[in-house]
């Protein structure tokens, strides 16, 4: 028996070798170890053999079993490296000919600005969070200390919907459910960027769609000083380690007290010109400290937290550092003015 299963892995073996497709080697392996093999015959033979014969001739045939397996995996691994090897050489390619040139394109301006204002706050430890554009009156006013009769709405002429929902008019109800998100009322501090909507004429400087990044803090520990700190490393990040702002008193709705907020100009380093309009200084935002009403709203304790939050457009400080004088520009895809940043 064992000489007889050696001749037969030897005959498979022989046949094996010579198989240059995988399909010979399908119509090997169906006859040395399919169902009509020699194998599945001697299998069959067993039940003749006396009981001390039956598990060493089972262990053999086992064996050369496995053989002609692992000589029909060789010989596939070899037919398939013939087949990649003929393939590289009916393809070759010349590695001489000059590549293809790509255009790459890159990021728009207004994105750049976002990503580059993100970076500084990420750095401080801040979180972006965004919010729908479609957006219910009770976000983005009744929450913000604006009720329904409050005459700073005419601030914001809007795009209603319905008579309770709106396209956003700014990011700040981002902030709205970014606090009543916190339930535990840990410190919070997170940028809130994206696109806002108010009902405007479009001009030189004026968009019925524009950007926003606006900014929240609350904590128990807020102050001016730290809004001012804060405003004061935006400004030099942006626009010049030279620059400083100042703070004039404002009003808005969702900040007591408001401020606006100017940088010292980066045209004339102060001195007085037609970007600043001889003042020395160029309005760039508005900021506050968040309203107790605001606080209340979203279920904290105005004698036991505080915070402070301010808001930027993104086209204006776009145009502000790369000396764009026409807001219209960074909405018309003109490939000529778009390849220049």
């Amino acid at each position: 028996m064992e000489t007889k299963l050696t001749n037969l892995v030897l005959l498979a073996e022989a046949e094996i070798k010579k198989c240059k497709t995988i399909n010979e080697l399908l119509d090997i392996k169906a006859k040395y170890l399919g169902k009509k093999s020699e194998f599945n015959v001697l299998m069959q033979d067993m039940k003749n053999l006396p009981n001390d014969q039956k598990p060493l001739v089972g262990k053999l045939i086992n064996e050369a079993k496995s053989k002609i397996s692992a000589l029909l995996d060789l010989q596939k691994e070899i037919i398939d490296a013939t087949k990649i090897n003929e393939m590289l050489k009916a393809q070759t390619i010349d590695i001489s000919l000059p590549g293809k040139s790509i255009n790459l394109g890159h990021k728009h301006i207004l994105t750049k600005t976002v990503e580059e204002i993100e970076d500084i706050f990420i750095g401080l430890g801040y979180e972006v969070k965004e919010g729908p554009e479609v957006e219910s009156d009770l976000y983005n006013f009744e929450m913000l200390n604006l009720p329904k009769d409050h005459p700073a709405r005419e601030m914001q002429d809007s795009f209603y919907i319905t008579e309770e929902t709106l396209l956003r008019t700014h990011t700040s109800p981002v902030q709205v459910r970014s606090l009543l998100a916190n339930a535990d009322h840990k410190p919070l501090k997170i940028i809130c960027p994206g696109v806002v909507y108010r009902k405007d004429d479009d001009d030189q400087t004026h968009s019925h769609q524009f950007m926003q990044i606006e900014v929240l803090v609350v904590d128990e520990k807020a102050t001016l000083a730290d809004l001012k700190g804060t405003l004061l490393l935006l400004a030099k990040k942006l626009f010049g380690e030279n620059r400083e702002i100042r703070l004039r008193p404002s009003y808005f709705p969702f900040t007591e007290p408001s401020v606006e907020v100017d940088v010292s100009c980066f045209k004339c380093n102060g001195v007085g010109c037609s970007m600043c309009k001889n003042t020395g200084w160029i309005e760039i935002l508005g900021a506050g400290m968040v309203n107790n009403n605001v606080l209340k709203a979203a279920g904290y304790d105005p004698e036991v937290y505080q915070g402070f939050a301010l808001g930027m457009g993104i086209e204006r400080i776009a145009m502000l550092k790369y000396g764009i004088d026409d807001i219209r520009l960074l909405y018309t895809n003109d490939l000529r003015f778009n390849s220049q940043f």
